[in-house]
């Protein structure tokens, strides 16, 4: 663990400026520096006066399944579903009796149809060009937990630094 100086000029809402606040440790994971938090919000420290701050940020793209013509169709399908339940419900409170559930399921019949063409055409518009799914994020190479000036030596006598 190694302490090093950051700055940044951005605001933050309880205690002021980025000046503020001191550099306590850097960690090398977030799970670190989260269970720093929770080892000092453990010993009553005001976990309003910290923050964790990611240095070296990369965007990591994690593929979670592959997308097929038919994969598309069946999430469309899904989706246009839940599109006509909402539509066939609203529009079955204007109707007396048993005749709103026949609009209904033939709002979610239209609505899974519809949503499956939908779905089809839209993934193989793009040729397999992009033949899979993903989330995207941002990850930190390192972590630096700071505290505010006035709090400083009290959170490292609490972490024992």
């Amino acid at each position: 663990m190694t302490t090093t100086p950051t700055t940044s000029p951005t605001l933050t809402p309880t205690t002021g400026t980025a000046s503020d606040y001191r550099p306590l440790v850097e960690l090398d994971s977030y799970t670190e520096a989260q269970s720093l938090v929770d080892h000092l919000s453990d010993n009553d420290f005001p976990v309003g006066q910290v923050r964790i701050i990611g240095t070296g940020l990369h965007s990591v793209e994690q593929v979670t399944r592959r997308v097929t013509n038919g994969s598309a169709a069946l999430r469309g399908a899904g989706s246009g579903a839940w599109f006509g339940l909402l539509m066939g419900l609203l529009l079955g409170l204007f109707l007396p009796g048993a005749a709103w559930l026949t609009v209904l399921l033939t709002a979610v019949v239209l609505g899974a149809v519809w949503g499956a063409l939908f779905g089809f055409l839209a993934h193989w518009s793009t040729r397999g060009k992009r033949d899979f799914a993903s989330v995207k994020g941002l990850e930190a190479s390192r972590y630096e937990v700071q505290v505010t000036a006035a709090e400083l030596a009290h959170a490292r006598r609490i972490a024992q630094l």
